[in-house]
């Protein structure tokens, strides 16, 4: 089971050095942590494709 989406982001922010002073920093921390957790829902939920599919897709780039 996932951690309540308010503990990610308390643990990602505590994670930061102290002397941040970025906001678009704090705020990639976020991004990263969103899209961490989407990730795994979606592995969760069966909605991944192999290997080889993924290297066909990106021959067509």
């Amino acid at each position: 089971m996932t951690e309540p989406l308010k503990q990610e982001v308390m643990d990602a922010i505590a994670q930061l050095p102290d002397d941040v002073d970025d906001i678009d920093e704090i705020m990639y921390q976020l991004y990263v942590v969103d899209k961490v957790r989407k990730g795994r829902e979606a592995s969760e939920q069966g909605r991944t494709i192999t290997s080889e599919k993924l290297k066909r897709e990106i021959d067509t780039w």
